[in-house]
């Protein structure tokens, strides 16, 4: 009996995913627990095990389609299915009546007359996305040759009909000239509106500051060594960052507060988002109660947010709530850019090139939040003294 592979709850606020990449296909056989599709939400991917171990029956729901949660999107057979074993074909008779010739398609000509259309030049005409009737034969009795058909091009004036390739659709113009149109997934739709509603409601201020990061190189020069011995990570600037911001928002608890309605609400923990590249896009997981945490810890969290990042294994819940959000551009050899904050959180900490880029809500408090950064990371003895 087959057993219906269906889309799982994935978050209170979550009603729909996209269907994602396919990682078997029909009639193949899988053990349980295998990885069977990734489903993509606006906040992150993941992966539908096999429930039980057995044969896919059916894929219901294609790359690309949009389902509801607990819709079906295939079916399994359940119980050990062996390969199937290849088609044997039938023996040949004795003797065998030639095929008989291919038949040309008929073809309109530009006289309103049906003209032949020869097999070959209908096959690249159809890959051309070109119709027949367009293309002037050169034959006899004015067949379309597959010299014709490698010679034509689109009409110029309309685009050919869309060709699907996966989640890409190839749009053909003349021949030679094209357009891709990638659909967008969830995720970047979601960060696209969320950075615009940002932008829109909220004041923005950035603000921009320099600082000496001698003083942690000279650390991480003379401890790295240690530090990659005893943690198996190397020791990066990011938990430096980390610890100074949070040192900053309890100096100047106003940057790390969000507003809700007409009220202001501060916390008294530290929940800081680090963007980290993924494999659907930027993706912003959480560092909790990070002022509870060593710089080892730090880094640790970090360098795993990176791996499953690109793995697209971050899940929901490492991703909501957060503070404030950390990002740093300069990874992909960013010189000066503004991140755009993260709503409800009041600000965000770019680094770029070691040059800190923050957006905050308000001029007297972000100088002052971006000078203690400033002075933190100059001095990192006052990390460890908390002074």
């Amino acid at each position: 009996m087959a057993i219906e592979i269906k889309v799982p709850p994935v978050g209170e606020s979550i009603s729909e995913v996209r269907i994602g990449e396919w990682y078997i296909a029909e009639g193949d056989s899988v053990p349980i627990d295998k990885e069977l599709v990734g489903l993509e939400t606006d906040k992150a991917t993941f992966d539908v095990p096999a429930p039980v171990a057995g044969k896919i029956t059916q894929i219901v729901m294609k790359a690309g389609e949009t389902a509801q949660i607990g819709d079906v999107i295939a079916y399994i057979e359940a119980g050990a299915v062996s390969a199937t074993p290849a088609k044997s074909e039938p023996s040949a008779p004795a003797s065998k009546p030639a095929a008989p010739a291919e038949k040309p398609a008929p073809a309109a000509s530009s006289a309103g007359t049906q003209a032949a259309v020869m097999p070959a030049a209908s096959r690249v005409l159809a890959e051309k996305g070109i119709p027949a009737t367009s293309v002037q034969g050169t034959g006899r009795d004015g067949r379309v040759l597959k010299e014709d058909a490698l010679a034509a091009k689109a009409p110029s004036t309309a685009l050919a009909a869309p060709r699907s390739n996966g989640d890409e659709v190839s749009i053909e113009a003349d021949g030679t000239r094209t357009q891709r149109a990638v659909p967008m997934t969830p995720i970047r739709k979601k960060i696209a509106q969320r950075l615009v509603m940002a932008k829109q409601n909220a004041a923005l201020l950035t603000t921009f500051n320099e600082i000496d990061m001698s003083a942690i190189k000279d650390i991480r020069n003379r401890y790295k060594d240690a530090f990659q011995q005893r943690y198996g990570i190397k020791l990066g600037f990011m938990s430096f960052f980390t610890k100074a911001v949070v040192e900053a928002l309890m100096e100047i608890p106003q940057v790390g507060a969000q507003v809700q309605g007409d009220n202001l609400v501060y916390y008294n923990y530290y929940d800081i988002g680090i963007a980290v590249g993924g494999g659907k896009g930027l993706v912003v997981p959480i560092i909790r109660n990070a002022e509870r945490l060593s710089f080892a810890e730090i880094e640790l969290q970090i360098t795993d947010f990176g791996k499953r990042a690109q793995a697209n294994k971050i899940g929901l819940d490492e991703m909501e709530g957060g503070c404030f959000t950390i990002s740093n551009g300069g990874v992909y050899g960013s010189l000066l850019s503004t991140p755009i904050v993260n709503p409800p959180q009041s600000g965000v900490l770019g680094l770029h090139n070691i040059v800190d880029r923050p957006v905050v809500v308000d001029g007297r408090e972000a100088v002052t939040f971006l000078k203690r950064i400033k002075d933190t990371i100059e001095d990192p003895t006052r990390l460890i003294l908390e002074i």
